[in-house]
């Protein structure tokens, strides 16, 4: 790809920018969240044709106009957000588009056995196929995507995060995928933010910022710090202002603001108290499917308790429904900002103020210039990209409108803000913009219930960590310079 130019109403998304594949290799593409990677991407397989610039594959110009003319060719993508159906079948979600038929019928039988032996040669998973793909996790949809376009990518592959939703098994089960197919001779585009993983299993990267080409490099001949100074675009001193000792954040002990008791929930979470004082940073640290997420969710009332008892400011609280949590000044954002954060069809200014507009009730307009002065002003203070109150979120980057969804719970000044992976899957100064937001908020008196899969981010954030393994709340450390990754580690993996 060279000299691709690519254009939204208001936004220059990519200006100039180059990538080369070279069979046999796994390239990584590295930058920001808004540097242009996602549109690069669907430049690539048909999903946006590029207003200016080539693309060829194995020497002949091409132009590709949509993603079915990209598969026809041989380039496929897995996506970081699963783009699966998930009210069909694992073997339907294989085949969809280009089913086997025997006598003008459709060959089950032969779909099934062809699915499971994908599966089991190619991924090692064992799995019944004929079962609906919403009774499997994220993580088995996840290598579900993969599979499917193993089954369909001859010459590029495109793993856009693939890993963030897998644990580390499931990781290095990935890894082995990979290292097999580029032994085959595949071009790989491999899209992370983890940048352990960018060195384990690449061979060559390029950066990108602000929608453009900053350069190509050998992995093993740019030093991490390196690589993020030109990611970020700016002195990584800024980035290591950010240690571990500032989540020592001061809070009074004796301001209890919740305090829950044996809450639980069958099939979910096993009974567990919990205390978060007023200013206080509480973190949730533990493997996928470790239950951080369901007791989040029971905090906020998303999900419905069958035992225990939560106080709020010493008073007994019935959190049964978001509606309460909310009265009770209670925020939270989800992990899935795609499914349960943001309205893809409205503007930032829109989606920033939905909960402030719902707190007040639908027949309290908010008078429109009184929309645009808080968008702006949330605009500011959150650094989102593009800067326009009334572009629409979906036309954001991931981090971005990340940062939206944190607006809008901000403007309504809770008193404790549930975060569940509010930086997953997004940059290393977006994460540092959060992380220092978070300590900001905290010292005015917010207290905020973290949930991460990062251990070093939990580490720097927080002043009190909770474990979770196997839906049960197993250990709670108080965060001083003594604590490492290693204990929190043995903690969750029972050692």
């Amino acid at each position: 790809m060279e000299g691709i130019t690519k254009e939204f109403p208001g936004v220059k998304a990519l200006s100039n920018v180059q990538l080369k594949l070279y069979p046999g290799e796994v390239h990584a593409l590295m930058g920001e969240n808004g540097a242009g990677k996602s549109t690069l991407i669907k430049v690539l397989t048909g999903v946006y044709t590029f207003d200016e610039g080539s693309v060829t594959l194995e020497g002949k110009s091409i132009r590709v106009t949509n993603p079915l003319e990209a598969q026809n060719l041989g380039i496929s993508t897995v996506y970081q957000e699963v783009n699966l159906c998930t009210n069909l079948s694992v073997v339907e979600n294989i085949f969809i588009g280009r089913e086997i038929t025997k006598r003008g019928r459709l060959d089950w039988k032969e779909m099934t056995k062809q699915a499971k032996e994908l599966l089991k040669t190619r991924l090692n998973l064992n799995i019944d196929v004929t079962k609906l793909l919403s009774s499997y996790s994220v993580a088995i949809q996840q290598m579900i995507a993969i599979a499917r376009s193993l089954k369909v990518s001859a010459k590029v592959l495109i793993l856009d995060e693939p890993t963030s939703s897998l644990d580390q098994n499931e990781v290095n089960q990935l890894f082995n995928v990979i290292r097999k197919l580029k032994q085959e001779g595949l071009a790989i585009v491999f899209v992370s933010h983890f940048l352990d993983q960018i060195y384990e299993i690449t061979d060559r990267l390029t950066v990108l910022r602000n929608g453009t080409w900053i350069g190509e490099y050998k992995t093993n001949e740019i030093e991490r710090l390196e690589l993020v100074s030109k990611m970020i675009g700016k002195d990584l001193n800024e980035l290591n202002s950010t240690e571990k000792g500032t989540s020592r954040n001061s809070f009074d002990k004796k301001k209890l603001f919740l305090q829950g008791k044996d809450i639980s929930k069958k099939g979910k979470i096993a009974p567990f108290d919990i205390d978060i004082h007023e200013g206080e940073i509480v973190g949730l640290a533990g493997l996928l499917g470790s239950g951080r997420t369901e007791l989040a969710r029971l905090m906020f009332g998303a999900d419905k308790a069958d035992t225990g008892e939560i106080k709020i400011n010493g008073s007994k609280s019935n959190l049964s429904s978001p509606k309460q949590a909310i009265s009770n000044g209670i925020a939270f954002c989800s992990e899935n900002r795609k499914t349960e954060g943001i309205i893809a069809d409205l503007t930032i200014r829109e989606n920033m103020i939905l909960a402030m507009q719902g707190i007040q009730g639908w027949f309290k307009y908010i008078p429109k210039k009184r929309q645009i002065e808080i968008a702006d002003e949330y605009i500011k203070l959150l650094n989102i990209n593009p800067p326009n109150p009334e572009q629409l979120i979906k036309n954001l980057s991931g981090g971005n409108q990340q940062k939206v969804l944190l607006a809008r719970w901000l403007i309504t000044n809770p008193k404790l803000l549930i975060l569940d992976e509010p930086t997953r899957g997004i940059d290393v100064g977006a994460k540092a913009e959060i992380q220092k937001l978070m300590l900001s908020l905290s010292k005015e008196g917010m207290s905020i219930l973290f949930v991460s899969s990062e251990i070093e981010e939990v580490l720097r954030t927080c002043r009190k960590i909770a474990i979770l393994r196997d839906h049960k709340k197993v250990s709670e450390i108080e965060n001083d310079q003594q604590i490492t990754q290693k204990d929190i580690m043995k903690a969750m993996a029972g050692g």
